[in-house]
């Protein structure tokens, strides 16, 4: 269910601790705003030197004002935040604000002081949002305390950033957005984004909820609460480009980075990540609507060619579709558009548009009609004549007037189906693209905006292919005490990954021994090395014992390696190496990698990403979605190989990681995958 922060955005009271007249306070611009929504609720402010603030009468404290406050802002020197918290909470707050900085933001001694301060307010059953945050606005329920006014709109904003906020109302307003929340996430000391998340989620005024995070605290948490939320989440987050602050010991670990982090857990989730405010702004205009392309074939509709074939790169660069369109389709249009009219996809009206504006919304009806389309995007000239007479894209009152009456009839189209339509225009602010916008239609000034609206609304849903979901993590195995190749191997063994037989020697005697078990051709690798390859410790296809111990000798006299491995020699033909590891991130837990292995791991980086543990079928998926995935299913007269038996792999040893928290990397590589089933030839593993 989460936390109970109702207090926090529909309090039955509300004191601004710090209330001044002084403009240069922020005391002052909080105890301003508060006010407005007086007559919902009262509204005390508290200045220790008592007298009048904003005209009405201050009290010198909470105590003072002789009845319980439920919420209450502080915004006092830090010297003075500890002791207003605690009068807060005697005069009965069960939520508090804490505008006031300096304390983990400045250092340990600060992280301790806040600690303490949250703990109190825990004990207390209250919550607090901060310290060192600008304040909410809840629009729903005309709570205002943060130093702005947000135009009222069904987007819940959780930032770390006041002045991104600012930016964020001047985007939203040509598309019609605005805000049911805004919170300054602060310190997040107790009251955390993951909390705010879970009840924006639960929030009936709320439509989607737009994050602009540099600090996830528990990651792995957000996700879950995204995953879950049944809402469109936008993420906004910054450093994603850092690799990771720790030293990497495996492929797995100098292959991640926070980047590929962070975009694993937001697809795992179904969560939009965006790079910028513009288009976090584009994201949520598409998704405003709650329309979702049921899959990824988009129709281009034109009055011109270049706009045409530029729209469909951009569409296609998003990894959308642009198919030609089937010819019950294309005979329909060919029907309703003169002679020169291209029809295939792009469609291009080659100037009827001009000719009789109502013809742009005649195709867009039949496009959205046709069962092989699952979205539209109209780009171009649309909107100019309907532009200010006499300057550009001026086309006289007639045409004008016509092109009118074409948004309200491509507005009605729009509502009679429930496939996404985004306008590109090149008059994005002209009457006629105001007419769709106040219908709903998403309108963008620039082709790439309008591309990456409609790939929004083909991927951003939780539960569509791109988003599986956050699998929950095992529960806790006994600890791995040592992470030794030998030791290793038995452990992964244990939990049913298959690999040849292997014996671990320590002298010639033990090798010969070793080599009776199990006949050649053998491996032998130095064991003391986690990449043995690069330090020439691997010695692959000793036909015998007598090669075996010849390789035996000249390595051990380069390396004094403590012990060695005699393996078997796997049949390599017709195999594909793999690499499957995980990796533990600090903020999003097990973290699994899955590509193309062998030696060239690093060199081809042809990898992709998911939060661990991963299911076999989710593990597919990854599979199939590498660049090389064709060498899967056999190239140049190669078998396929089994796949499946690959993901079944996967989900056994990313299960297995997930089980152990000790564990900050492991991997096996390769991961053998023959036509006949899976073998893991060499694995490491890293204790934290």
């Amino acid at each position: 269910m989460g936390r109970d922060l109702s207090a926090l955005f529909d309090p039955v009271s509300v004191a601004v601790v710090g209330a001044s007249d002084d403009p240069a306070k922020y005391g002052h611009a909080i105890a301003a705003q508060a006010v407005r929504a007086n007559g919902r609720r009262p509204v005390h402010l508290v200045n220790r030197r008592g007298g009048t603030v904003l005209g009405r009468t201050a009290s010198p404290s909470l105590s003072a004002i002789g009845e319980p406050v439920d919420l209450a802002v502080v915004s006092v020197p830090a010297a003075g935040f500890e002791d207003a918290v605690d009068e807060a909470l005697r005069c009965g707050a069960r939520a508090i604000v804490a505008i006031t900085a300096g304390f983990a933001e400045t250092g340990d001694v600060g992280r301790i002081r806040q600690n303490a301060v949250a703990e109190r307010v825990r004990a207390a059953g209250a919550v607090m949002v901060g310290p060192n945050c600008l304040g909410l606005a809840d629009n729903t329920t005309d709570l205002f305390l943060a130093s702005d006014t947000f135009t009222p709109g069904g987007v819940a904003l959780l930032s770390q950033s006041g002045n991104l906020a600012l930016e964020l109302q001047l985007r939203f307003r040509p598309h019609g957005l605005g805000f049911s929340r805004f919170v300054s996430l602060g310190n997040q000391a107790d009251v955390t984004l993951v909390d705010l998340l879970a009840d924006c989620a639960r929030h009936e005024g709320t439509r989607a909820i737009a994050v602009y995070a540099e600090d996830f605290g528990d990651g792995r948490a957000f996700a879950e609460a995204a995953a879950d939320a049944g809402k469109p989440v936008v993420l906004l987050t910054a450093g994603r480009g850092d690799a990771s602050a720790r030293s990497a010991q495996s492929h797995t670990g100098a292959l991640t980075t926070s980047a590929d982090v962070v975009t694993a857990a937001c697809r795992d989730a179904g969560v939009e990540l965006v790079a910028t405010p513009r288009e976090l702004t584009v994201v949520l205009a598409a998704l405003n609507g709650g329309r979702r392309a049921a899959d990824h074939r988009v129709a281009v509709l034109t009055d011109g060619g270049g706009h045409g074939v530029i729209a469909a790169d951009a569409v296609e660069a998003t990894g959308l579709a642009v198919p030609e369109l089937r010819e019950p389709t294309r005979q329909g249009l060919r029907e309703a558009l003169w002679e020169q009219s291209a029809v295939a996809n792009p469609v291009d009206l080659a100037g009827m548009g001009e000719q009789d504006p109502g013809s742009y919304a005649e195709i867009v009806a039949a496009l959205l009609a046709a069962e092989e389309v699952a979205a539209v995007l109209m780009t171009g000239y649309f909107g100019g004549y309907a532009a200010a007479q006499g300057g550009l894209g001026g086309g006289g009152t007639a045409l004008a007037d016509g092109e009118q009456a074409a948004a309200r009839l491509i507005a009605a189209r729009h509502r009679a189906t429930a496939k996404p339509l985004v306008v590109q225009s090149m008059y994005p602010d002209s009457p006629s693209c105001r007419t769709l916008a106040a219908a709903g239609i998403p309108v963008f000034g620039a082709t790439e905006d309008a591309a990456r609206a409609l790939a929004a609304t083909a991927t951003g849903s939780p539960g569509s292919l791109a988003s599986p979901g956050v699998s929950p993590l095992p529960r806790p195995a006994s600890p791995m005490s040592e992470s030794g190749y030998m030791e290793t191997r038995v452990a992964l063994g244990a939990a049913g990954l298959a690999f040849p037989a292997a014996r671990e020697i320590h002298d010639e005697a033990e090798l010969l021994a070793a080599a009776e078990e199990f006949t050649g051709p053998y491996v032998l690798k130095a064991l003391h090395l986690l990449h043995k390859s690069d330090a020439g410790g691997v010695a692959l296809g000793l036909a015998g014992p007598g090669e075996l111990l010849a390789a035996f000798r000249e390595m051990h006299a380069r390396l004094d390696a403590c012990a060695y491995s005699v393996e078997a020699m796997a049949d390599l033909t017709d195999g594909i190496e793999l690499i499957v590891g995980v990796n533990r991130d600090p903020r999003f837990g097990p973290v699994a990698m899955v590509g193309l292995g062998g030696v060239l791991a690093e060199a081809l980086h042809d990898v992709a990403f998911t939060l661990a543990p991963v299911p076999a079928d989710r593990a597919l998926h990854l599979l199939r979605g590498l660049r090389t995935a064709a060498l899967l299913d056999g190239v140049r007269g190669r078998p396929p190989v089994d796949v499946a038996a690959a993901a079944r792999a996967v989900e056994t040893i990313t299960t297995f990681a997930a089980a152990h928290p000790e564990i900050a990397e492991i991997e096996v590589n390769p991961l053998l995958v023959r036509p006949d089933g899976v073998l893991a030839l060499d694995s490491r593993a890293v204790l934290d």
